[in-house]
């Protein structure tokens, strides 16, 4: 069998290593814990990150030159905020010329740097780096539920081969080389999530979270155009399909988070204690702030929820400033 070496052994890491094994690779999941290696190789289970039974080629390690050893490509899939450190630790074991994906959504805080520019910093050769995003909740990929993502690279050659990689009748995958909007959207569309979920916790209905998720899409789309993106991107699957499976599914932390947690006053550290995730929209809202000042982009659902989460603020007092704002041209900024 191939290898593909899995780093991040969360519930996206799992279920792409199952999707990877279903199609006769072997799956090596490169974990932090000894506690989660044994699980995988002993229960072929995962269970603090996803109920599902694992295939015998799902296997673990805790030794990410192990899990690459032999590997035709890599799946980076660590929390975006450990994206460097992950990549520092591979440099010594990955060849220069290996395929690597990295299915993480963020900007890194303090130098705006995107995943690929991170990987291309610390590993070289752009040319053989891609990034896989969509709507795809794991809970679903790994239970053969139809899911659509879109594979971005500025090597054609790349896109193509993790295209194929993924694809199967159930997990649909395209490519496109616009990797500054398909990486944005990513980041963005947790952070209007978290701004949904908020609004349904304080009692607002289906036509503000609708309102909610097209002014998100309009913020999103002025950010990737002033970061040399395709606004076009932002109405493909990396954009609107992202933005609205983790506004509105039942297995969108992001969106649990803002209804259940922050509308009634808990906090990030209550989240992260009781489900033991992390939750990418909240540090994507502080670290969009670094392009959010070097480009001057109006971000409005942006700042709010970040004041929020990262201030203190409250969020009746947010969201009537937001209906407050004056009004504008739909698109402005575009």
């Amino acid at each position: 069998m191939e290898r593909i070496a899995v780093i991040g052994a969360g519930s996206w890491g799992t279920a792409l290593a199952q999707l990877l094994a279903e199609k006769g690779y072997e799956a090596v999941l490169a974990c932090r814990r000894q506690e989660q290696a044994d699980e995988v190789n002993r229960d072929h289970a995962n269970a603090r990150y996803l109920q599902a039974r694992l295939s015998e080629r799902v296997v673990a390690t805790t030794s990410q030159a192990e899990a690459l050893r032999g590997a035709i490509a890599a799946v980076l899939v660590p929390p975006s905020s450990y994206l460097r450190e992950t990549a520092e630790q591979l440099a010594c074991h990955v060849a220069r010329e290996l395929p690597i994906v990295v299915c993480s959504k963020g900007v890194e805080g303090g130098s705006g740097l995107l995943a690929v520019d991170i990987l291309a910093q610390v590993l070289g050769d752009e040319s053989r780096l891609a990034v896989l995003s969509g709507p795809t909740h794991a809970e679903e990929v790994v239970r053969g539920i139809p899911s659509g993502a879109v594979v971005a690279s500025g090597s054609e050659a790349t896109a193509c081969f993790f295209r194929d990689l993924f694809a199967t009748e159930a997990f649909r995958t395209y490519t496109t080389d616009d990797v500054v909007g398909v990486e944005l959207c990513g980041a963005f569309k947790n952070v209007i999530a978290i701004a949904v979920g908020i609004s349904y916790g304080l009692g607002y209905g289906d036509n503000t979270a609708a309102m909610l998720m097209t002014r998100g899409l309009a913020e999103m789309s002025r950010m990737v155009v002033a970061c040399g993106g395709d606004a076009l991107t932002c109405m493909g699957l990396a954009g609107a399909g992202d933005m609205v499976v983790t506004c509105t599914s039942q297995h969108s932390r992001n969106r649990r988070f803002g209804q259940h947690y922050l509308a009634c006053g808990r906090t990030l550290a209550d989240f992260e204690a009781d489900t033991h995730m992390v939750v990418e929209g909240a540090q994507a809202c502080r670290t969009l702030a670094v392009l959010q000042e070097r480009f001057g982009v109006d971000l409005p659902l942006t700042d709010a929820v970040r004041r929020i989460i990262w201030d203190g603020a409250d969020p009746v007092v947010e969201a009537r400033e937001l209906v407050g704002r004056p009004l504008k041209d739909e698109l402005y900024g575009l």
